[in-house]
């Protein structure tokens, strides 16, 4: 049997321990040794070294090295047999290696080092108890499973336990349940189904929740990992995180460009080869080195430069989050979140502020701002009947509800027009009795002498407090059509009602106190909820035309749920809200099939949660799941970017996650969408520019040699035809900002290639023109320049191809690249100095690069001919514009 349905007297007996006296240190060290100690036991975190290994062993910076230990074994061959050997390039791939792990390694332990700042936490909460039939004070840590616990409002609860008696009771479990009203307890509930859910469990209290109101005897059940909260933060350290969809996609890049080296350095091998044995027959001196050119050219198709632009600007991102007030706890989250096309968010505390506010009241006629409150003895009842408070930084203190009502007072005309804080008008008034609330009265009535009038105020339910007063059937028909339609919106509605009487009575006795409570002035009722967070709305709206679908799973009920989905406009005809028991009963295949129209879960557990992200992900979506409780900590975990909330969230939450918003905004996640869409488009930028440098090289390279022509380039114009393709050039790409239509397009498919068919297409055109103007000097010499001038041309016109197709590169669709010409200035200023740098090298560095100085005239053919690269890309855009302008219509 489960603890929650045995019987107090047997559970007792089981655990060794005794309702009065409790345990004594015997026992203590029994039940220690037993059940363990009240401490969760705490993930190891990772050494340098680990984080260094998992950095280095990424699938781009694997074949980075194996690039790397294969220049080097290729020069040192050539340096051996009196080649002429490269050694600055092999110094190039290991100093791109180098920044890439030492960048993800320092900023991933900045950020670790900002959130151990972040979740630290006092295990020194001290616990009222009885032990050796005395009344002790005890750390938290120091409760064994058999304790007696004595707890009133307020209180954190430590441990897991059956309530033996309780008064008035009610917990805060919204970090475990997502449950944003307080639950109501009762020590003599009796529970027969085991399998009833944790948040109808009114015999139980769990840990890591809070005493809103009255106050209880509870024996320990449950203490550190065996607590639901310890199984929970167990779950998180048994999963391992999957692979992000930018590193698949890096992944399968990787592989397609070696798997297209190799065949192409085969080809260039065997043609080389062929052509030898067909002229002057074949020589192992002439093999070795047709072997030695084919594997370098495997070495020039991988861009050594990707992994340092995927650190630098995941990097920058972080930064720029931790200015929006997200800490991003691991960096590939920051592009991440920019592909997620699916957001699984709670309700309670993260996309509501978790906070009991009075939305609207009605005193005699309905209003919808609440500062409008102008009654005498609505305001009184409102300040009386209540023993909650509001603490000096505007925390609630006591039941939220009650709190929330103390607000309504503060923030309204009558509190501005008496001149009186809710402290001050109780004081003013002199109270007589009181009759506590309770969950069978369903109210509270307060009497209270002032100015010498004696009244009677009764709060509660609006059921209980109507039955007491006198209305008309048109009055009592008009309050009950407000009531309902406030119910609609999954309000709580307080009624309230107020009596004068001549004179005090034993109230207490049966009749007097019916007397008391009948034939009352109703004063009207007020209608309360957890309100939506102020950049909700605004948000919602942001991801929906980004093609971001929103799916709540909430552990509210399916009323309160649905009037939240209501009022974000995310139910419609198309979706759906439905409970976590109909997701249970279904198998995988038939949730698959309903997922797309789900839109709410209400009453959904850990376990579902998990099972819903894991659904989604298998069917290719990419997933953020936001929250901030410790029922959201697994799904957070199993989600490709978690994200939880800094303020309001559990520590377990934020340990689970991969980012954690400080400000609790919701709004930071759309920043965040779009600069993690933003730097994904910027990897295309650069791989784009990579691959073209890359083809022209290749097919320049290979139809040389088939030509039987001298290789174009020398080996320092190839190094500096490298930097231009890894260097600084083609760094800026990856800092092109945000463009105006970049939230208005379709998420990125978890499973789609990074290069597209459109950029793929754009590729091709680009690097074989370049590559035909390039042999068409080359073998026919248009330009009429001389032999000893045509090595440095060749060298320039590529070396200028290069750096006009960069600006074609900054537009990855159909726009003209005009339009955001000026909007990357250090990318102007980068391409301006490379230009520069390449005019100083073919005017005054001839004799280190083997190069001659131009005529201007020769000068401006040259760029001439380098800016075609972008008319070409220009005409093929209006083109294409043309087409799918034609095809609207």
């Amino acid at each position: 049997m489960k603890d929650y349905t045995e019987t107090r007297e047997s559970l007792i007996d089981q655990l060794n321990s005794n309702a009065t006296a409790g345990l004594n240190d015997e026992q203590v060290k029994k039940s220690l040794a037993t059940h363990g100690a009240n401490t969760l036991t705490k993930q190891k975190s990772e050494s340098l070294w680990k984080r260094l290994w998992d950095a280095a062993t990424e699938p781009m910076i694997i074949m980075l090295i194996a690039a790397g230990l294969i220049a080097l074994g290729v020069n040192i061959f050539r340096s051996v047999t009196g080649g002429e050997a490269d050694f600055l390039e092999c110094v190039g791939i290991f100093i791109a290696i180098s920044l890439s792990v030492v960048i993800s390694v320092v900023m991933e332990g900045k950020s670790a080092k900002a959130f151990e700042a972040l979740s630290k936490i006092s295990d020194n909460t001290v616990i009222k108890a009885i032990r050796n039939n005395t009344t002790v004070l005890l750390n938290q840590a120091e409760l064994v499973v058999g304790d007696i616990l004595l707890l009133s409002t307020g209180d954190k609860i430590p441990a897991d336990g059956r309530l033996l008696e309780s008064f008035g009771l009610a917990s805060d479990e919204s970090a475990l349940t997502g449950e944003s009203v307080p639950a109501n307890k009762d020590a003599g509930f009796e529970i027969e189904d085991e399998k009833l859910p944790l948040a109808e469990r009114a015999n139980m209290l769990y840990s890591g929740t809070y005493i809103t109101s009255g106050h209880c005897k509870m024996i320990v059940t449950a203490v550190g990992d065996s607590t639901e909260f310890g199984k929970i933060a167990n779950e998180l350290g048994n999963e391992r995180k999957e692979s992000t969809p930018l590193q698949e996609k890096l992944a399968r890049l990787g592989k397609t460009i070696t798997i297209l080296g190799v065949i192409a350095a085969s080809i260039v091998f065997i043609s080389q080869v062929i052509s030898f044995a067909m002229n002057d027959g074949l020589h192992i001196e002439e093999v070795m080195e047709a072997f030695v050119t084919s594997i370098v050219l495997i070495v020039a198709a991988v861009p050594e430069g990707l992994p340092t632009i995927v650190a630098v600007s995941l990097s920058i991102n972080i930064i720029k989050l931790s200015k929006q007030n997200a800490l991003v706890k691991k960096m590939i989250a920051s592009e991440t979140i920019g592909c997620i096309n699916v957001i699984c968010s709670d309700k309670t505390g993260t996309l509501t502020e978790n906070k009991m506010t009075v939305r609207a009241f009605y005193d005699q006629e309905w209003h919808t701002n609440p500062t409008e409150l102008s009654g005498n003895y609505f305001a009184h009842n409102v300040c009386l009947n209540t023993t909650a408070d509001i603490g000096e930084d505007g925390t609630f203190i006591g039941n939220p509800t009650e709190c929330a009502l103390l607000q309504f007072y503060e923030n309204s005309k009558e509190r501005t027009h008496s001149g009186m804080n809710y402290k001050e008008e109780r004081l003013d008034h002199e109270i007589l009795h009181s009759f506590p609330f309770s969950s069978e009265l369903k109210h509270m009535t307060t009497i209270s002498k002032v100015h010498g009038e004696i009244v009677t105020y009764v709060k509660g339910s609006p059921e209980c407090v109507l039955k007491m007063c006198y209305l008309t059937d048109k009055q009592r028909n008009e309050v009950e059509n407000y009531i309902e339609k406030a119910q609609e919106q999954a309000m709580r509605i307080i009624a309230f009602a107020h009596k004068s009487i001549t004179s005090m009575k034993d109230f207490e006795e049966e009749t007097s106190h019916k007397e008391l409570e009948s034939n009352m002035e109703f004063d009207g009722f007020v209608a309360i909820a957890d309100p939506l967070r102020k950049e909700v709305f605004e948000a919602v709206n942001s991801c929906r035309k980004a093609g971001i679908d929103l799916k709540i799973l909430t552990g509210d009920n399916i009323v309160t749920a649905t009037a939240i989905a209501n009022e974000l406009h995310i139910l419609n005809e198309q979706s759906i809200a439905i409970e976590a028991s109909q997701v249970i009963e279904m198998n995988d295949e038939e949730l698959l099939n309903k997922l797309p129209h789900i839109a709410v879960i209400a009453r959904s557990t850990p376990t579902v949660k998990m099972r819903i992200v894991k659904l989604l992900k298998g069917s290719g979506n990419v997933v953020a799941v936001t929250g901030d409780g410790i029922n959201d900590a697994p799904a957070l975990k199993n989600a490709d970017v978690g994200v939880a909330m800094g303020i309001s969230g559990t520590e377990v939450s934020k340990e689970a996650s991969d980012i954690v918003l400080l400000d609790d905004s919701f709004a930071t996640i759309v920043k965040a969408v779009e600069w993690g869409r933003n730097i994904y488009e910027n990897f295309k930028r650069f791989i784009s520019f990579q691959l073209t440098v890359n083809l022209a090289s290749v097919i320049v390279v290979f139809t040389s040699i088939l030509l039987g022509l001298p290789a174009p380039f020398t080996a320092l114009e190839l190094l500096w035809i490298n930097i231009i393709m890894d260097g600084p050039p083609a760094l800026t790409l990856g800092l092109e900002p945000n463009y105006e239509d970049l939230m208005s397009r379709k998420p990125t498919k978890r499973d789609e290639s990074i290069i597209s068919k459109n950029m793929l297409i754009r590729i091709v055109i680009t690097g074989v023109y370049m590559s035909i103007v390039f042999l068409c000097q080359y073998v026919f010499n248009f330009l009429n320049v001389s032999q000893g001038e045509m090595p440095t041309v060749l060298f320039t016109m590529f070396v200028l191809f290069q750096l006009f197709n960069a600006f074609n590169c900054r537009e990855l669709h159909d726009g003209s690249i005009f339009k955001n010409l000026f909007k990357n200035k250090i990318m102007l200023i980068t391409v301006g100095c490379t230009f520069m740098l390449q005019i100083l090298i073919i005017q005054y560095a001839g004799a280190f690069f083997s190069t001659v100085p131009l005529e201007l005239s020769m000068w401006l053919k040259l760029i001439g001919i380098g800016s075609t690269v972008v008319i070409l890309s220009e005409l093929i855009k209006f083109i294409y514009r043309r087409i799918n302008k034609q095809k609207s219509f």
